[in-house]
Protein backbone atom coordinates (compact mmCIF):
# COMPACT_ATOMS: atom_id res chain seq x y z
CA UNK A 1 0.00 0.00 0.00
CA UNK A 2 1.36 3.41 -1.05
CA UNK A 3 0.25 5.54 1.91
CA UNK A 4 1.11 8.80 0.15
CA UNK A 5 -1.01 7.80 -2.87
CA UNK A 6 -3.89 6.85 -0.57
CA UNK A 7 -3.69 10.18 1.25
CA UNK A 8 -3.58 12.08 -2.03
CA UNK A 9 -6.67 10.25 -3.29
CA UNK A 10 -8.62 10.88 -0.08
CA UNK A 11 -7.86 14.59 -0.39
CA UNK A 12 -9.07 14.50 -3.99
CA UNK A 13 -12.27 12.69 -2.96
CA UNK A 14 -12.93 15.22 -0.19
CA UNK A 15 -12.44 17.98 -2.73
CA UNK A 16 -15.01 16.35 -4.98
CA UNK A 17 -17.48 16.15 -2.08
CA UNK A 18 -16.92 19.85 -1.50
CA UNK A 19 -17.50 20.50 -5.22
CA UNK A 20 -20.81 18.65 -5.11
CA UNK A 21 -21.93 20.73 -2.14
CA UNK A 22 -20.72 23.91 -3.82
CA UNK A 23 -22.95 23.12 -6.81
CA UNK A 24 -26.03 23.19 -4.57
CA UNK A 25 -24.90 26.47 -3.01
CA UNK A 26 -24.44 28.01 -6.47
CA UNK A 27 -28.05 27.12 -7.33
CA UNK A 28 -29.21 28.70 -4.06
CA UNK A 29 -27.18 31.82 -4.74
CA UNK A 30 -28.63 32.07 -8.23
CA UNK A 31 -32.24 31.59 -7.16
CA UNK A 32 -31.96 34.09 -4.28
CA UNK A 33 -30.23 36.71 -6.41
CA UNK A 34 -27.10 36.73 -4.24
CA UNK A 35 -24.68 36.85 -7.16
CA UNK A 36 -26.67 39.53 -8.96
CA UNK A 37 -26.66 41.64 -5.81
CA UNK A 38 -22.84 41.42 -5.76
CA UNK A 39 -22.36 41.93 -9.51
CA UNK A 40 -21.21 45.54 -9.13
CA UNK A 41 -17.97 44.28 -7.61
CA UNK A 42 -18.22 46.33 -4.44
CA UNK A 43 -17.27 44.68 -1.12
CA UNK A 44 -20.21 43.65 1.02
CA UNK A 45 -20.76 41.99 4.39
CA UNK A 46 -23.40 39.41 5.21
CA UNK A 47 -25.84 41.88 6.72
CA UNK A 48 -25.66 44.18 3.69
CA UNK A 49 -26.14 41.34 1.23
CA UNK A 50 -29.02 39.91 3.25
CA UNK A 51 -30.70 43.32 3.26
CA UNK A 52 -30.36 43.66 -0.52
CA UNK A 53 -31.82 40.21 -1.18
CA UNK A 54 -34.49 39.93 1.54
CA UNK A 55 -32.70 36.97 3.11
CA UNK A 56 -31.42 36.27 6.62
CA UNK A 57 -27.95 37.39 7.71
CA UNK A 58 -26.87 34.16 9.39
CA UNK A 59 -27.52 31.93 6.40
CA UNK A 60 -25.97 34.46 4.04
CA UNK A 61 -22.87 34.68 6.24
CA UNK A 62 -22.30 30.93 6.06
CA UNK A 63 -22.96 30.92 2.29
CA UNK A 64 -20.42 33.71 1.77
CA UNK A 65 -17.78 31.84 3.75
CA UNK A 66 -18.42 28.63 1.79
CA UNK A 67 -18.22 30.52 -1.50
CA UNK A 68 -14.98 32.19 -0.45
CA UNK A 69 -13.48 28.83 0.54
CA UNK A 70 -14.47 27.47 -2.88
CA UNK A 71 -12.79 30.41 -4.66
CA UNK A 72 -16.02 31.75 -6.13
CA UNK A 73 -15.84 35.04 -4.25
CA UNK A 74 -13.04 36.91 -2.45
CA UNK A 75 -12.76 37.68 1.27
CA UNK A 76 -10.87 40.61 2.85
CA UNK A 77 -9.97 39.72 6.44
CA UNK A 78 -9.16 43.33 7.29
CA UNK A 79 -12.65 44.62 6.45
CA UNK A 80 -14.45 41.27 6.90
CA UNK A 81 -16.19 41.90 3.59
CA UNK A 82 -16.70 39.77 0.49
CA UNK A 83 -16.43 40.68 -3.18
CA UNK A 84 -17.51 39.02 -6.42
CA UNK A 85 -14.73 39.65 -8.99
CA UNK A 86 -15.88 41.02 -12.34
CA UNK A 87 -14.57 37.93 -14.13
CA UNK A 88 -16.67 35.68 -11.88
CA UNK A 89 -19.72 37.93 -12.17
CA UNK A 90 -19.75 37.35 -15.93
CA UNK A 91 -20.16 33.62 -15.30
CA UNK A 92 -22.44 33.81 -12.26
CA UNK A 93 -24.63 36.88 -12.76
CA UNK A 94 -24.90 37.58 -16.51
CA UNK A 95 -27.46 35.34 -18.25
CA UNK A 96 -26.48 36.68 -21.68
CA UNK A 97 -22.76 36.00 -21.36
CA UNK A 98 -21.37 33.03 -23.32
CA UNK A 99 -19.42 32.27 -20.12
CA UNK A 100 -22.56 31.89 -17.99
CA UNK A 101 -22.48 28.61 -16.04
CA UNK A 102 -25.67 28.96 -14.00
CA UNK A 103 -27.69 26.59 -16.16
CA UNK A 104 -25.05 23.92 -15.80
CA UNK A 105 -25.30 24.00 -12.02
CA UNK A 106 -29.10 24.07 -12.13
CA UNK A 107 -29.33 21.22 -14.61
CA UNK A 108 -26.71 18.98 -13.07
CA UNK A 109 -27.98 19.28 -9.50
CA UNK A 110 -31.39 18.33 -10.91
CA UNK A 111 -29.84 15.35 -12.70
CA UNK A 112 -28.42 14.14 -9.38
CA UNK A 113 -31.95 13.84 -8.00
CA UNK A 114 -32.54 10.95 -10.41
CA UNK A 115 -29.75 8.91 -8.78
CA UNK A 116 -32.16 6.32 -7.26
CA UNK A 117 -33.81 5.78 -10.66
CA UNK A 118 -30.44 5.51 -12.37
CA UNK A 119 -29.24 3.05 -9.73
CA UNK A 120 -32.23 0.84 -10.52
CA UNK A 121 -31.60 1.25 -14.26
CA UNK A 122 -28.08 -0.13 -13.77
CA UNK A 123 -29.72 -3.34 -12.56
CA UNK A 124 -32.53 -3.57 -15.10
CA UNK A 125 -30.94 -2.03 -18.19
CA UNK A 126 -34.21 -0.25 -18.93
CA UNK A 127 -32.81 3.28 -18.68
CA UNK A 128 -34.42 6.46 -17.38
CA UNK A 129 -36.44 8.57 -19.82
CA UNK A 130 -35.81 12.29 -20.22
CA UNK A 131 -39.37 12.92 -19.07
CA UNK A 132 -38.69 11.01 -15.84
CA UNK A 133 -36.23 13.60 -14.54
CA UNK A 134 -36.81 16.54 -12.22
CA UNK A 135 -38.28 19.45 -14.28
CA UNK A 136 -35.36 21.63 -13.14
CA UNK A 137 -33.19 19.58 -15.51
CA UNK A 138 -35.14 20.82 -18.54
CA UNK A 139 -34.81 24.45 -17.45
CA UNK A 140 -31.15 24.11 -16.52
CA UNK A 141 -30.13 22.41 -19.76
CA UNK A 142 -31.73 25.21 -21.79
CA UNK A 143 -29.94 27.83 -19.68
CA UNK A 144 -26.66 25.94 -20.03
CA UNK A 145 -26.73 25.62 -23.82
CA UNK A 146 -28.33 28.96 -24.71
CA UNK A 147 -25.24 31.15 -24.05
CA UNK A 148 -23.16 28.99 -26.40
CA UNK A 149 -25.84 29.08 -29.08
CA UNK A 150 -26.08 32.86 -28.72
CA UNK A 151 -22.32 33.18 -29.10
CA UNK A 152 -21.70 30.78 -31.99
CA UNK A 153 -24.79 29.62 -33.89
CA UNK A 154 -25.39 32.63 -36.15
CA UNK A 155 -21.87 34.01 -36.37
CA UNK A 156 -19.86 30.80 -36.74
CA UNK A 157 -21.79 27.55 -37.11
CA UNK A 158 -24.25 28.46 -39.86
CA UNK A 159 -21.64 30.39 -41.89
CA UNK A 160 -19.44 27.27 -41.76
CA UNK A 161 -22.09 25.33 -43.75
CA UNK A 162 -21.87 25.51 -47.54
CA UNK A 163 -24.50 27.90 -48.90
CA UNK A 164 -26.84 27.64 -45.91
CA UNK A 165 -26.61 31.21 -44.68
CA UNK A 166 -27.59 32.56 -48.12
CA UNK A 167 -30.58 30.20 -48.24
CA UNK A 168 -31.75 31.35 -44.81
CA UNK A 169 -31.38 34.99 -45.79
CA UNK A 170 -33.46 34.43 -48.92
CA UNK A 171 -36.05 32.38 -47.10
CA UNK A 172 -35.81 28.69 -46.21
CA UNK A 173 -37.75 26.09 -44.27
CA UNK A 174 -35.97 24.80 -41.15
CA UNK A 175 -36.64 21.94 -38.73
CA UNK A 176 -35.03 21.99 -35.27
CA UNK A 177 -35.32 18.41 -33.98
CA UNK A 178 -35.05 17.79 -30.25
CA UNK A 179 -35.63 21.51 -29.73
CA UNK A 180 -36.40 21.37 -26.00
CA UNK A 181 -37.43 24.83 -24.80
CA UNK A 182 -36.71 26.28 -28.24
CA UNK A 183 -33.62 28.39 -27.57
CA UNK A 184 -31.83 27.43 -30.78
CA UNK A 185 -35.01 27.70 -32.87
CA UNK A 186 -35.76 31.20 -31.61
CA UNK A 187 -32.18 32.39 -32.09
CA UNK A 188 -32.29 31.30 -35.74
CA UNK A 189 -35.75 32.79 -36.28
CA UNK A 190 -34.66 36.19 -34.96
CA UNK A 191 -31.58 36.18 -37.20
CA UNK A 192 -33.35 35.13 -40.42
CA UNK A 193 -36.75 36.86 -40.69
CA UNK A 194 -37.47 35.53 -44.19
CA UNK A 195 -37.27 31.90 -43.11
CA UNK A 196 -39.79 29.73 -41.26
CA UNK A 197 -38.98 27.31 -38.48
CA UNK A 198 -40.54 24.24 -36.89
CA UNK A 199 -39.25 22.86 -33.61
CA UNK A 200 -39.96 19.22 -32.77
CA UNK A 201 -39.61 17.44 -29.44
CA UNK A 202 -41.33 14.41 -27.93
CA UNK A 203 -41.59 16.16 -24.54
CA UNK A 204 -44.96 17.93 -24.29
CA UNK A 205 -43.99 20.23 -21.41
CA UNK A 206 -40.91 21.48 -23.26
CA UNK A 207 -42.95 22.22 -26.38
CA UNK A 208 -45.42 24.25 -24.32
CA UNK A 209 -42.56 26.24 -22.84
CA UNK A 210 -41.04 26.78 -26.30
CA UNK A 211 -44.32 28.15 -27.64
CA UNK A 212 -44.52 30.65 -24.79
CA UNK A 213 -40.91 31.73 -25.34
CA UNK A 214 -41.45 32.21 -29.07
CA UNK A 215 -44.42 34.45 -28.32
CA UNK A 216 -42.38 36.48 -25.85
CA UNK A 217 -39.59 36.81 -28.45
CA UNK A 218 -42.05 38.08 -31.08
CA UNK A 219 -41.36 35.30 -33.59
CA UNK A 220 -44.39 33.06 -33.13
CA UNK A 221 -45.72 34.09 -36.57
CA UNK A 222 -42.75 32.28 -38.19
CA UNK A 223 -42.04 29.59 -35.61
CA UNK A 224 -44.16 26.55 -34.88
CA UNK A 225 -43.47 24.01 -32.16
CA UNK A 226 -44.91 20.51 -32.39
CA UNK A 227 -44.79 17.34 -30.34
CA UNK A 228 -43.13 14.71 -32.53
CA UNK A 229 -40.41 12.08 -32.34
CA UNK A 230 -37.17 12.23 -34.32
CA UNK A 231 -38.23 9.35 -36.59
CA UNK A 232 -41.67 10.61 -37.56
CA UNK A 233 -41.79 14.42 -37.67
CA UNK A 234 -43.55 15.65 -40.83
CA UNK A 235 -42.48 17.90 -43.68
CA UNK A 236 -39.61 18.71 -46.03
CA UNK A 237 -36.86 21.14 -45.05
CA UNK A 238 -33.90 23.01 -46.51
CA UNK A 239 -32.10 22.70 -43.18
CA UNK A 240 -32.58 20.15 -40.42
CA UNK A 241 -30.75 20.99 -37.18
CA UNK A 242 -29.88 18.68 -34.30
CA UNK A 243 -28.38 20.45 -31.30
CA UNK A 244 -26.77 18.19 -28.68
CA UNK A 245 -29.45 15.52 -28.96
CA UNK A 246 -28.59 12.72 -31.41
CA UNK A 247 -26.62 10.84 -28.76
CA UNK A 248 -29.70 10.89 -26.46
CA UNK A 249 -31.86 9.04 -28.99
CA UNK A 250 -32.65 5.35 -28.74
CA UNK A 251 -32.27 4.81 -32.49
CA UNK A 252 -29.85 7.43 -33.88
CA UNK A 253 -29.53 5.50 -37.14
CA UNK A 254 -33.31 5.53 -37.63
CA UNK A 255 -33.35 9.24 -36.78
CA UNK A 256 -30.57 9.93 -39.30
CA UNK A 257 -32.48 8.04 -42.00
CA UNK A 258 -35.54 10.17 -41.31
CA UNK A 259 -33.45 13.33 -41.58
CA UNK A 260 -32.37 12.23 -45.06
CA UNK A 261 -35.97 11.57 -46.04
CA UNK A 262 -37.10 14.95 -44.72
CA UNK A 263 -34.47 17.05 -46.51
CA UNK A 264 -35.49 18.99 -49.60
CA UNK A 265 -33.23 18.68 -52.66
CA UNK A 266 -29.81 20.20 -51.86
CA UNK A 267 -30.83 20.30 -48.19
CA UNK A 268 -28.36 20.23 -45.30
CA UNK A 269 -28.25 18.50 -41.92
CA UNK A 270 -26.57 20.56 -39.20
CA UNK A 271 -25.45 18.16 -36.47
CA UNK A 272 -24.03 19.59 -33.23
CA UNK A 273 -22.67 17.19 -30.61
CA UNK A 274 -20.59 17.51 -27.43
CA UNK A 275 -16.87 17.72 -28.10
CA UNK A 276 -15.22 14.30 -27.87
CA UNK A 277 -12.23 12.49 -29.24
CA UNK A 278 -12.69 8.98 -30.63
CA UNK A 279 -10.82 7.12 -27.88
CA UNK A 280 -11.62 6.98 -24.17
CA UNK A 281 -8.03 7.70 -23.16
CA UNK A 282 -8.15 11.00 -25.07
CA UNK A 283 -11.26 12.13 -23.17
CA UNK A 284 -9.89 11.60 -19.66
CA UNK A 285 -9.79 15.29 -18.81
CA UNK A 286 -12.07 17.81 -17.01
CA UNK A 287 -14.40 18.16 -20.01
CA UNK A 288 -14.61 14.40 -20.45
CA UNK A 289 -15.29 14.04 -16.75
CA UNK A 290 -18.27 16.39 -17.09
CA UNK A 291 -19.66 14.80 -20.24
CA UNK A 292 -19.16 11.18 -19.18
CA UNK A 293 -20.81 11.95 -15.85
CA UNK A 294 -23.89 13.64 -17.26
CA UNK A 295 -24.05 10.89 -19.87
CA UNK A 296 -24.14 8.24 -17.13
CA UNK A 297 -26.98 10.03 -15.32
CA UNK A 298 -28.96 11.38 -18.28
CA UNK A 299 -27.89 10.75 -21.89
CA UNK A 300 -27.12 7.03 -21.90
CA UNK A 301 -30.13 6.32 -19.68
CA UNK A 302 -32.42 8.32 -22.01
CA UNK A 303 -31.32 6.24 -24.98
CA UNK A 304 -31.66 2.93 -23.12
CA UNK A 305 -35.23 3.87 -22.18
CA UNK A 306 -36.20 4.11 -25.88
CA UNK A 307 -36.55 1.66 -28.73
CA UNK A 308 -33.28 0.07 -29.96
CA UNK A 309 -31.31 1.69 -27.12
CA UNK A 310 -28.08 2.33 -29.03
CA UNK A 311 -26.78 4.48 -26.15
CA UNK A 312 -24.12 6.44 -28.03
CA UNK A 313 -23.39 8.52 -24.95
CA UNK A 314 -22.30 12.14 -24.79
CA UNK A 315 -18.73 11.25 -25.82
CA UNK A 316 -19.55 9.43 -29.03
CA UNK A 317 -16.76 11.04 -31.07
CA UNK A 318 -16.56 11.84 -34.77
CA UNK A 319 -15.88 8.32 -36.07
CA UNK A 320 -19.01 6.78 -34.52
CA UNK A 321 -21.13 9.73 -35.67
CA UNK A 322 -19.70 9.49 -39.19
CA UNK A 323 -20.54 5.79 -39.31
CA UNK A 324 -24.17 6.45 -38.41
CA UNK A 325 -24.52 9.28 -40.91
CA UNK A 326 -22.95 7.25 -43.72
CA UNK A 327 -25.10 4.20 -42.95
CA UNK A 328 -28.16 6.44 -43.15
CA UNK A 329 -27.32 7.16 -46.80
CA UNK A 330 -25.57 10.51 -46.58
CA UNK A 331 -22.69 10.78 -49.05
CA UNK A 332 -21.24 14.00 -47.66
CA UNK A 333 -20.16 14.40 -44.03
CA UNK A 334 -17.58 16.81 -42.67
CA UNK A 335 -16.59 18.60 -39.49
CA UNK A 336 -17.59 22.15 -40.40
CA UNK A 337 -16.16 23.81 -37.28
CA UNK A 338 -15.76 23.27 -33.55
CA UNK A 339 -15.62 24.99 -30.19
CA UNK A 340 -13.93 23.76 -27.00
CA UNK A 341 -17.30 22.23 -26.06
CA UNK A 342 -18.96 21.20 -29.33
CA UNK A 343 -18.31 19.48 -32.66
CA UNK A 344 -20.31 20.93 -35.58
CA UNK A 345 -20.92 18.69 -38.60
CA UNK A 346 -22.46 19.18 -42.03
CA UNK A 347 -24.18 16.29 -43.81
CA UNK A 348 -25.81 16.17 -47.23
CA UNK A 349 -27.39 13.34 -49.20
Amino acid sequence: MDEAKLESFVHKALGDIGSALTASLVVIGDKLGLYRAMANGQPVNAAELASRTATTERSVREWLSAQAAAGYIEYDAATQKYRLPAEHAVALADEESPACVLGGFQGMTAAMRAAPKVENAFRTGKGVGWHEHDPELFVGVERFFRPGYNAHLITEWIPALDGVRAKLERGARVADVGCGHGASTIIMAKAFPRSTFVGFDYHQESIESARARAKDAGVSNRVDFQVAAAKDYPGKYDLVAYFDCLHDMGDPLGAAKHVRESLAPEGTWLLVEPYANDHVEDNLNPLGRLFYSVSTLVCTQASLAQEVGTALGAQAGESRLRDIVNRAGFKHFRRATETPFNLIFEARA
